[in-house]
């Protein structure tokens, strides 16, 4: 049975909840929600194991904090032998308008900390990644205060829709593989 590591980054506490910054979070919690898997806490992460059409996904919430979300996604993929190939990350950025998700196979953190210390720990930036558009809606300097900062009320009513478009994006990660995945959801 293929094994996946499925890992949604965001940060711990109450705080961080609802942010921006925590859609890997939400994405993984709509994920288990959807198939009433339950989150237990685990070594460095929140875990809960989704099994479909024949394929294990472990599913991470990393408790390491953002910055050091690749000492969580490395203890996984070691603890389930998963490869790279096998590996998907869930993260926000700022450089897509709000609500556009795609799906990388690799590429840079793009200024990213919780990827940063990804492809530090991992020595690679070959790893398959799926970006959910933040939006960029700050101005110069308050970077850090937007991703950390509650979605407006226009957001909350296209989050849901969003998500559930995230999930079937995992869903095909791990059944159609990177590729067709790309080719099905980019852009859409």
């Amino acid at each position: 049975m293929s094994k996946y590591l499925i890992a949604g980054l965001g940060n711990i506490g109450e705080e961080y909840e609802n942010t921006r910054h925590n859609i890997g979070f939400k994405v993984l919690d709509a994920l288990a929600k959807e198939n009433d898997l339950k989150f237990s806490s685990d070594r460095l992460a929140a875990v809960a194991e989704l099994r479909f059409k024949g394929r294990t996904l472990v599913l991470i919430k990393p408790t390491t904090y953002m910055n050091l979300s690749g000492k969580a996604v490395n203890y996984w993929m070691q603890a389930h032998k998963i490869s790279k190939e096998n590996l998907l990350i869930i993260t926000d950025d700022i450089a897509l308008p709000f609500g556009t998700l795609r799906m990388k196979g690799k590429g840079s953190d793009g200024g990213h900390n919780g990827l940063k210390n990804i492809q530090e720990t991992l020595n690679s930036v070959e790893y398959a990644r799926l970006r959910f558009g933040v939006g960029s809606e700050f101005n110069k300097g308050k970077q850090v205060d937007y991703v950390l900062g509650k979605w407006s009320n226009e957001e909350e009513q296209k989050l849901e829709e969003r998500i559930k478009v995230a999930t079937d994006m995992i869903k095909g990660f791990a059944t159609i593989g990177l590729q067709l995945t790309m080719t099905n959801f980019n852009n859409k």
